[in-house]
């Protein structure tokens, strides 16, 4: 059953990083408690990189058991590893290489493969191995982290792409016609509607008018139909990102 989406205004992008982090430990510690391990899906894009300073230093980084955590990733850019562009480097600058997160458990998609339907298929293989799903099964992340994009895209899920109506694939290689690197790969909207829990962050003015366009008048862009069927839906948002709603919106 789907819960209504919760949004809560922080008062300035380091504040909403703080926020995020502090959502991180507390669902990493709930998940390992119950089941041993934690499964994140680390976003792209400057926002999150925030977030991960804040994972990286302390106090939150003593304050996840980095040795039960299993960190994915929701997109990732047609670039190898140590590209400016690349996802992966953003997060293993930002975070990865300064927590004691094992190796084997940083699960990267290869961007830099030349087949970008091959290496969807491997890190949906990858996906079904990690979490022991059979054909047909879907993963259950234990939290999804988002961007927004002001064009109301998440992930590498833009308007307008068939992959919005793929309902079998779990990761899929996409063309992004109008982004500065469009061939990307991406997880699909039925893997983030099975998550626990979902986060979009979203900081700065440029992104009020979309925010609004989303929360308010409930357009049906990419980022709309991002909904958890059995599980959270959690908005971070800033002030500047949060201008245009009114004071009974932002509740």
């Amino acid at each position: 059953m789907r819960s209504e989406p919760t949004v809560t205004i922080l008062d300035d992008p380091e504040a909403m990083a703080d926020a995020a982090a502090r959502l991180v430990v507390d669902a990493a510690a709930e998940a390992i408690t119950v089941r041993g391990r934690f499964t994140l899906a680390l976003a792209g894009g400057r926002t999150p990189a925030a977030t991960y300073a804040k994972l990286a230093a302390p106090p939150y980084r003593d304050q996840v058991d980095w040795a039960h955590v299993w960190a994915f990733f929701g997109d990732e850019r047609a670039v190898p590893p140590d590209h400016p562009e690349s996802n992966y480097r953003m997060a293993h600058e930002a975070l990865l290489s300064r927590v004691p997160i094992p190796r084997t458990q940083v699960w990267r998609i290869r961007g830099e493969a030349e087949d970008a339907e091959a290496a969807a298929a491997e890190y949906a293989k990858a996906l079904a191995e990690a979490f022991g799903t059979r054909r047909g099964e879907l993963p259950r992340l234990d939290l999804v982290l988002l961007g927004l994009g002001v064009d109301g895209h998440t992930a590498s899920l833009f308007p307008g792409s068939p992959v919005l109506r793929e309902v079998f694939r779990t990761v899929a290689a996409v063309h992004a016609g109008a982004a500065a690197i469009p061939q990307r790969l991406t997880l699909t909207l039925p893997v983030l509607n099975a998550a626990a829990r979902v986060a979009f962050l979203v900081a700065g003015a440029e992104k009020a008018k979309v925010l609004k366009t989303l929360l308010v008048e409930r357009a049906l862009l990419p980022a709309a139909l991002v909904s958890p069927e059995h599980g959270q839906l959690v908005w971070l948002v800033d002030r500047a990102a949060a201008a245009l709603l009114t004071a009974a919106e932002r509740r």
